[in-house]
């Protein structure tokens, strides 16, 4: 299928969207600038102390799952309450799970993090 202009709009909508998406965890989630300035930490931290590109690789990789898992949390928790105000034990079930991901994503991360940074945060000690 040859690509058209009206295709690449197509996509550029949909990058528009995306960064909207974006824009709106970081206006509503106090969460999602938590994890952003972590990033940033990390990355100053990245650069500091000169990591290897597989370790920059995994650090990128890891920001990149934790900052998605907590969009996905977001999309689902407005989700549920957009179709339930009411108290739902399937609703918390549903929530509870998509919270769950971004704990397992953050602790993830946290321990690669350690991996990564502590021996060269101790050889300055």
């Amino acid at each position: 299928m040859p690509y058209n202009e009206s295709m690449l709009e197509k996509k550029i909508h949909n990058v528009r969207f995306a960064i909207n998406g974006i824009k709106i965890a970081w206006r509503e989630e106090f969460s999602f600038k938590l994890e952003v300035f972590a990033a940033l930490l990390v990355a100053l931290l990245g650069w500091f102390f000169a990591i290897s590109t597989i370790e920059w690789l995994t650090v990128v990789f890891m920001i990149g799952l934790v900052l998605s898992a907590e969009v996905f949390n977001t999309a689902l928790e407005e989700l549920c309450d957009k179709f339930q105000s009411d108290p739902d034990p399937h609703i918390a079930k549903i929530k509870d799970l998509a919270a769950a991901a971004v704990l397992l994503a953050s602790a993830t991360a946290f321990i690669v993090g350690v991996i990564i940074f502590l021996p060269r945060l101790l050889f300055l000690v």
